[in-house]
């Protein structure tokens, strides 16, 4: 599938073909769940911790008598049943990761670039380079009607351009290698530069 190229001030720059393995398929939601699931659990810390009856401070001495109270036979009041007690089977610090294969995250990424070149939210961009001035490339990207954009470079992603787009609220820039289906998907419109759509087609064959 052919697409149009445009530059920076909206200019065309010709065209280049698509693979259709890539930005052809028809996007399938429960992929695209599995695959953001997977990248949100490694992220997620897991450091919730609650103390348990064996960690919380108090005195070790049996509360009470055991007979004749009328009352309930207990021996701590560092038991769950009581207030400043232990808690029982609380949250422990864990990994909440996941396995998923390589396999099937490629095809998850496979997917969130179609989901995008079928939404009309794709637009591939000659060269996403900049003098380092935000106020410029504000207007630039105010007038090409970005609101809400991730820009995919290639290999590495130019100096001016990450820091005049570093203050640009809604703009987001990664290089190739970091292209991942959550931060494609948040985003309502994906930049691709020509040398991002050689390297995610030599990534993803």
């Amino acid at each position: 599938m052919k697409a149009d190229v445009i530059t920076l001030d909206g200019g065309v720059a010709g065209s280049v073909e698509l693979d259709e393995a890539l930005f052809g398929l028809e996007p399938r939601a429960d992929i695209l769940h599995r695959v953001v699931r997977w990248q949100r659990a490694r992220a997620q810390a897991g450091t919730h911790k609650v103390k348990t009856r064996s960690e919380v401070s108090y005195s070790t001495k049996k509360i009470y008598r055991q007979k004749g109270t009328g009352g309930a036979r207990h021996g701590s009041r560092k038991a769950p049943i009581f207030r400043k007690g232990g808690v029982y089977k609380g949250p422990t610090p864990r990994s909440h990761e996941h396995d998923l294969t390589k396999k099937f995250r490629a095809l998850g990424l496979r997917h969130a670039l179609s989901a995008k070149a079928k939404a009309g939210a794709l637009v591939i961009l000659e060269s996403a380079e900049s003098e380092g001035k935000t106020a410029a490339l504000a207007k630039q990207v105010k007038n090409l009607g970005w609101k809400r954009a991730l820009v995919i470079d290639g290999a590495a992603v130019n100096e001016g351009f990450a820091r005049a787009a570093a203050n640009i609220e809604g703009l987001d820039v990664l290089p190739s290698m970091g292209a991942n289906v959550y931060d494609i998907l948040r985003r309502d419109t994906l930049v691709l530069t020509r040398a991002a759509v050689e390297a995610l087609e030599a990534r993803l064959k």
